[in-house]
């Protein structure tokens, strides 16, 4: 029996490596398919329970999540690679809008928020996402971290509106501003309430806009 040439050795192992490839992106694909509504379900669930915090049920009958117009990168909000806005409707008509933002200028870098906002311009709640703010120190801007569970920092935006409040106030108090922070911490303070009054600054310029969209728009 002849010894294998170099040329069949190569195509051996070509052949080989291309039914692996096959088989593992078979795998891959199999798991996929299994595994990707179960992640994308619990993503959405995550993301329920931080809306929930901020919008009250009985404000709202639509399919939240399934209802919201898109954003292309939006400065404005801090949004480098855009995002979305959920729009919250009572028997049809508009009732608040849930605003994804970002303040890019925290003191441990990005600062991820949603912002309730009423039809009336009332800010319903305010919530942290995510952020890398300093544990103990800085990290008191989410409610889940704040030792204050009685009255968590982050809650005094709710009930602010621009109409009783002017957005030029809506600053922390170092600032000249009416928003408290903790001493020693402020820079976290800081970027989450100019974040938010970007937030309502951008619905009061383009509420309408925001609930005329069609679903999944890029505006």
């Amino acid at each position: 029996m002849s010894e294998p040439t170099l040329a069949g050795l190569s195509s051996r192992t070509a052949a080989i490596m291309t039914v692996f490839t096959l088989a593992f992106t078979a795998v891959m694909a199999a798991t996929y398919e299994l595994t990707h509504e179960a992640i994308e379900q619990s993503a959405n669930d995550e993301k329920m329970k931080l809306i929930t915090e901020v919008l009250p049920p009985d404000t709202y009958d639509n399919p939240l999540l399934d209802d919201f117009a898109a954003l292309g990168p939006t400065r404005e909000l801090g949004l480098e690679r855009g995002g979305k806005i959920y729009r919250a409707r009572k028997a049809g008509a508009p009732s608040a809008l849930l605003v994804e933002a970002t303040a890019p200028d925290g003191y441990s870098g990005n600062i991820d928020l949603i912002v309730a906002i009423r039809a009336d311009g009332d800010v319903l709640g305010v919530r942290v996402v995510s952020h890398r703010e300093t544990p103990g120190l800085g990290d008191y801007i989410d409610a889940r971290k704040d030792k204050n569970k009685a009255s968590p920092w982050i809650g005094q935006f709710a009930g602010l509106n621009p109409a009783q409040l002017p957005l030029d106030r809506w600053k922390v108090r170092k600032d000249g501003g009416e928003i408290s922070a903790h001493t020693g911490a402020t820079i976290s303070a800081r970027a989450v309430t100019n974040a938010v009054a970007r937030a309502a600054r951008f619905v009061g310029a383009h509420h309408d806009r925001l609930f005329a969209a069609e679903r999944g728009d890029i505006l």
